[in-house]
């Protein structure tokens, strides 16, 4: 009897995870819309021209008094989002952890950026400053959003469960990319056969991501549950866990330095996740400037790239399951590389080929990024998952600038695109030998974390 009682519980246990998962998997479906949708493919143009009919005859925006060229609008805008976000995360990781709120917390910042890129639609005539403050708004809330959710990981999925279920919320977050950038596509192809200007298209496509992004949240909301944690002790604790963003960033990493294995790996990331973001944000300027490609196939290479990253989050879940999700990663760091390197000598004029270059990203895109947030979230101490997923994130998203300033610096001496698409090669090759130095079995002990059979 005590047996049955024992496997009922483990029955039970089991498939409150399961619940908890299907929940977590629809926030990746809501959100990733909004990467897709809204900062790929639309407002960067957008934005721009309504920057450029608003600057002054010598192409200039004012913004509180202080000239901006109009073109460099856009890229300031998401700079400062990132500052924000920058200073917001780590205080919400760490309140998170402390209260146990983190469900709270992940719907107020989901609907803050739903809300803001709902507004959106508003966004015409020369409204420029209306664009920027909706977009540092909605950046920096995906960025806060993003941190808490992957800080459930640990929590909903076993150390065996977890590159499976990461894996999967990946692959649920490029399906609904896929879904919606068709339709946003079709309606902006297509505007004036249902009566729309081009300019009322692209507001329409950027309102429905935020409308998208909210009503999906719901399911999330109702599917996960909080889990209370005790206060800290003493006040020391108290105020380090309410302290200002950046001085509870500085605290996580002074805490992290107990864990120095863990830092390791979360620099391994650092580097080679800088070189995927880079190659990410850099592939249309290749195409357009390099290859000379039009917008049509550019486009059609993204919605490629969110296809074929399904299955390779999925696929790269199953070798992961087999081989252990170090060794997969590092097997998609050579990937990257390779991919790189035929990019290089791409032929011009070539769509065909580019294609094919967009199909190699799109197959190892998802998985590297599912298996190391997966990965790391083996090196977390129990009951900080949150704080230091907020790290995680600022790597992901804080730290992604090198990348660019290698891509720029190397065009600016070379003048040669290939030669800087090529010199990304750097970050994986870098990446790879600094998380083939990490022995994450004892890394996982030493953060107090059951280790999985294969990682």
């Amino acid at each position: 009897m005590g047996t049955d009682t024992v496997r009922t519980e483990a029955a039970d246990e089991a498939a409150g995870r399961r619940r908890e998962q299907r929940g977590w998997y629809f926030y990746d479906w809501a959100v990733s819309v909004y990467s897709t949708s809204v900062l790929t493919v639309f407002l960067g143009p957008y934005l721009t021209s309504v920057a450029e009919k608003a600057a002054d005859a010598d192409g200039f925006v004012h913004p509180l008094g202080i000239p901006v060229r109009a073109g460099s609008f856009f890229a300031y805008s998401v700079s400062l989002s990132v500052i924000l976000a920058v200073v917001v995360m780590p205080l919400v990781g760490a309140a998170a952890d402390r209260t146990g709120r983190k469900k709270g917390l992940l719907g107020a910042a989901a609907y803050v950026g739903a809300t803001a890129t709902a507004g959106m639609f508003f966004l015409d005539g020369d409204r420029y400053l209306l664009g920027g403050l909706l977009l540092i708004v909605a950046n920096a809330a995906q960025s806060v959003s993003m941190m808490l959710y992957n800080s459930y990981l640990p929590q909903i999925a076993t150390a065996e469960e977890r590159d499976a279920v990461s894996s999967r919320g990946w692959a649920f977050g490029y399906a609904a990319g896929s879904l919606v950038l068709v339709v946003n596509l079709v309606l902006y192809t297509a505007h004036d056969s249902f009566g729309l200007s081009e300019g009322m298209a692209v507001r329409v496509c950027l309102a429905s991501a935020g409308l998208w992004w909210g009503a999906f949240t719901l399911v999330p909301l109702r599917g996960l549950r909080d889990r209370r944690t005790a206060a800290p002790e003493g006040a020391a604790k108290a105020k380090e866990a309410t302290s200002p963003g950046l001085r509870q960033l500085a605290a996580t990493v002074r805490d992290m330095r107990r864990h120095p294995l863990t830092l390791s790996f979360l620099l391994a990331y650092l580097i080679y996740n800088d070189g995927i973001q880079t190659v990410i944000s850099q592939a249309s300027v290749y195409g357009s400037q390099e290859l000379g490609l039009g917008q049509s196939t550019l486009i059609g290479a993204v919605l490629l790239v969110q296809v074929l990253a399904v299955a390779g989050a999925l696929g790269m879940g199953l070798l992961a399951r087999l081989y252990g999700a170090k060794r997969t990663i590092l097997g998609s760091l050579v990937a990257w590389t390779l991919t790189l390197s035929a990019g290089y000598f791409l032929p011009a004029h070539a769509p065909v080929w580019f294609f094919v270059l967009a199909s190699g990203i799109g197959l190892v895109l998802g998985g590297s990024q599912a298996l190391s947030r997966s990965l790391f979230s083996h090196l977390v101490p129990p009951g900080k998952e949150a704080e230091y997923f907020s790290a995680y994130e600022m790597s992901d998203r804080g730290m992604s600038w090198l990348g660019p300033l290698l891509f720029g610096i190397t065009f600016q001496l070379t003048g040669s695109y290939r030669d800087a698409i090529i010199s990304l090669v750097a970050f994986f090759v870098i990446g790879f030998a600094l998380l083939a130095r990490v022995p994450v079995g004892r890394a996982i002990r030493d953060a107090g974390n059951p280790v999985p059979e294969r990682i």
